[in-house]
C-alpha cells in the first residue's frame, strides 16, 4: 500500500519585510556568493573561453565544438553524487566535515585542471588538453553536488531563497569574469598565463569553504552486506561490469541531454564502423526527429542505469547489494515520505519551466523584428543581466518572506503570463524602450521563478540523501524543455503560414497595420511569407509559449494541497 504524504508541522511564523531582508546579510548567504563564484568560473573556462583559444590556435569550428563534452559531466552528475554522499575523505572530512572537506576536494581538483590547462598548447598536443579539460568538467560537476548539499543543509526553507539568489549572483559574476578577463589578458601576456591567473583566481573557492561554518555531523545512511559473502575474485569482475554499464549509461544521458552524438559515434569509429558513426551524427541532429532519437537515448540511459543497479535475481552479491541501496535508496525515500503525490511532484519539476524553455528562438526574433546586433546585445547581455539578478533577490525575499509553496505558485502563475509580453512586442517594431520593458520584465520573472523553483527541490530532499536527490531534481528539471524547444522554430513558420492570405490566423495580421517597414521586412527572404504574416506567426508562437505553462500552474496548485506545508516537512540541520 503506498504511504501517504507525511503530516505537515505546524507553520512557521511569516517574517516581516526587514526580517526577510535580513536574511541575506548572514554569514552562510555572503559565503554562497564565494561558493557561487567558485562554481561559475570553471563552467565558462572549460568551453566557451575556451573556444576563442582553439579558434586563436587555428582549429576548425568541427573540433571547437567537440570541447563541449568536457561539459557533459553536469548532465549526468547523479550518477556519482551517492559516492559524495556516503564516502568520507581520508583526513579532510575529520578536520573540516563531510560536504566541507568534499567541496576543497572537488575545488583542489578544478585548479590543479586549470593549471594543467595552461600548460597545454591547442595547436601540437590537443588531445591531452582535452583530457585535462575533461577533468575540469568532472572536478567541476562534483562541486556542483557538494555545494548544492552544503547549501541545503547549512539553511532551513525558509532561507533557501536567499542562499539560491547568493549563489546565483556569484555564479552569473563568476561568467562574466570568465567570458571576459582571459580574453583581455590573452592579448597582453597570452593564453597560458591567462588560464594560469584564473586558476589562481579559482582560490576564492577554498578561502569560502574555510570561511563556512562547519555543518552538523553527517550521517552516512549505511549499507547492510551482513550475510552477503565476500567473493573478491568474482566481486571484482561484477564491479567492472557494473561500472561498464555505468560508462554506456553516462554516454546516452550525455549524448541525449547534450543534443551531441559524439560519444555514441565516436565509439562506433573506435568499432571500424566510420558509415554508421556518421549517419548516427546527422540523424541525431536533424530538425525536427533527432530530438526523439535524443529522448530515446535519455530513456534508454535510464534504463542501464536500473540494469546496472539491479541485484542478480536469486543470488546477492556485494556490489550488487551496494549500488542497489546507493541509488535506489535515495528513489525510495523520496516516494516512502510524498507517496503518490511523488509523482506529480516530479511532473512539477519536469514542467515548472517549461513555457520559459521554450523560448530558444529570441535573438532570431529581435533580429526579424529589425534589432541590431549591438542593439540585442546591449540590452540581454548587460541590461539583461542586472534585471535577472533582481529577480533573482526578489525571489530570495520572497521565499523568505512568503515561505517556498507561495512563492512557488506566484512564479508558476507569472511566469507563463509574462511571456506573452513578446507578443506585444512584435506589434511595436524596433523600438529600443519596448524592448528594455519586454526583456526587463521577463528576465526578472524568469528570475524569480527560477529561484523559487531551487527553493522548492531544495526542500524535498532528506538528511543523508541530499546530494543525490538534489542531483537528480537538477537534471529533470530540463528534459520537456528539450524535447518541446527543438519545435519552436516549426510553430512560427507553421503559424505565420496559416497567416496568410485567409488562412485561420489571417486577423492577427491586423496587428501589424501600423508596425514601421523595417519590422520582418526580411520575412519574405526567409521564411517566404509578408511580414503582417511573420509577426501573426511570433505572436501565435508567444501565445503557445504562454499555454505550455498552464500544465504548471495546475500542477503547483495540486501539490501545494496535497503536501500542505511541504517545505517544513524536511528535517533541516542547523549551523
Amino acid at each position: 500500500m503506498t504511504q501517504s504524504p507525511p503530516e505537515a508541522p505546524p507553520p512557521a511564523p511569516r517574517r516581516s519585510f526587514v526580517g526577510a531582508l535580513a536574511v541575506f546579510g548572514e554569514r552562510r548567504v555572503a559565503i554562497m556568493l564565494g561558493l557561487g563564484f567558485a562554481a561559475g568560473l570553471p563552467n565558462f573556462l572549460i568551453f566557451d573561453t575556451m573556444s576563442a583559444w582553439l579558434r586563436a590556435a587555428g582549429l576548425s569550428l568541427a573540433v571547437i565544438s567537440l570541447f563541449s563534452l568536457a561539459t557533459l559531466p553536469y548532465s549526468f552528475k547523479f550518477l556519482w553524487a551517492p559516492l559524495v554522499d556516503r564516502t568520507a575523505i581520508p583526513g579532510l572530512t575529520r578536520w573540516l566535515g563531510h560536504r566541507r572537506s568534499w567541496m576543497l576536494a572537488a575545488q583542489a581538483g578544478v585548479i590543479l585542471s586549470l593549471l594543467l590547462i595552461s600548460t597545454g598548447d591547442p595547436a601540437h598536443d590537443l588531445r591531452t588538453m582535452a583530457l585535462f579539460a575533461v577533468l575540469a568538467g568532472f572536478c567541476s560537476a562534483t562541486q556542483d553536488i557538494v555545494v548544492d548539499a552544503w547549501r541545503i543543509e547549512a539553511a532551513d526553507a525558509s532561507r533557501q531563497g536567499a542562499m539560491a539568489a547568493a549563489y546565483q549572483w556569484g555564479y552569473r559574476v563568476a561568467n562574466i569574469v570568465a567570458g571576459a578577463a582571459p580574453l583581455f589578458l590573452a592579448d597582453r601576456i597570452g593564453w597560458r598565463m591567462a588560464y594560469a591567473i584564473m586558476a589562481a583566481v579559482m582560490a576564492l573557492g577554498p578561502l569560502a569553504v574555510l570561511g563556512a561554518p562547519r555543518e552538523a555531523q553527517h550521517a552516512i545512511r549505511p549499507v547492510h552486506t551482513d550475510g552477503v559473502p565476500a567473493r573478491p575474485a568474482l566481486d571484482l569482475v561484477e564491479w567492472l561490469a557494473r561500472l561498464a554499464l555505468l560508462v554506456l549509461a553516462a554516454a546516452l544521458l550525455g549524448s541525449g541531454l547534450g543534443a551531441r552524438a559524439d560519444l555514441l559515434a565516436g565509439a562506433l569509429r573506435a568499432l571500424g564502423d566510420g558509415a554508421q558513426a556518421d549517419a548516427l551524427a546527422k540523424a541525431w541532429t536533424a530538425k525536427p526527429n533527432g530530438v526523439w532519437l535524443q529522448l530515446l537515448a535519455v530513456l534508454a540511459g535510464f534504463a542501464v542505469i536500473g540494469l546496472a543497479a539491479s541485484p542478480i535475481p536469486r543470488v546477492k552479491t556485494r556490489p550488487g547489494v551496494y549500488l542497489f541501496h546507493a541509488l535506489g535508496d535515495p528513489l525510495v525515500d523520496f516516494f516512502r515520505r510524498f507517496g503518490r503525490v511523488g509523482w506529480l511532484i516530479l511532473a512539477l519539476i519536469c514542467l515548472y519551466r517549461l513555457s520559459d524553455f521554450v523560448l530558444n528562438i529570441m535573438n532570431a526574433f529581435y533580429q526579424d523584428l529589425g534589432f541590431s546586433l549591438t542593439d540585442i546585445a546591449e540590452v540581454r547581455k548587460v541590461f539583461g543581466v542586472a534585471a535577472s539578478m533582481v529577480g533573482v533577490f526578489i525571489g530570495g525575499l520572497s521565499v523568505a518572506r512568503l515561505g517556498v509553496m507561495r512563492s512557488l505558485i506566484i512564479g508558476a502563475f507569472a511566469l507563463p503570463i509574462t511571456n506573452t509580453i513578446f507578443g506585444w512586442l512584435a506589434t511595436q517594431g524596433p523600438s529600443m524602450p519596448a524592448l528594455f520593458t519586454a526583456i526587463g520584465i521577463d528576465n526578472v520573472v524568469s528570475s524569480y521563478a527560477g529561484t523559487c523553483l531551487i527553493a522548492y527541490m531544495s526542500s524535498l530532499t532528506s538528511a543523508g540523501f541530499t546530494a543525490t536527490q538534489y542531483a537528480l531534481f537538477s537534471s529533470l528539471y530540463s528534459l520537456p524543455g528539450k524535447l518541446l524547444a527543438s519545435q519552436s522554430g516549426r510553430i512560427v513558420e507553421g503559424a505565420a503560414q496559416a497567416a496568410e492570405g485567409s488562412g485561420p490566423l489571417a486577423p492577427l495580421r491586423g496587428l501589424f497595420a501600423a508596425t514601421p517597414p523595417q519590422a520582418f521586412a526580411s520575412a519574405l527572404a526567409k521564411s517566404h511569407v509578408d511580414p503582417g504574416a511573420l509577426g501573426a506567426g511570433y505572436v501565435t508562437f508567444f501565445l503557445y509559449s504562454g499555454a505550455v505553462g498552464i500544465g504548471a500552474m495546475i500542477l503547483t496548485l495540486l501539490v501545494a494541497r496535497l503536501t500542505p506545508g511541504a517545505e517544513r516537512a524536511r528535517e533541516t540541520v542547523r549551523i
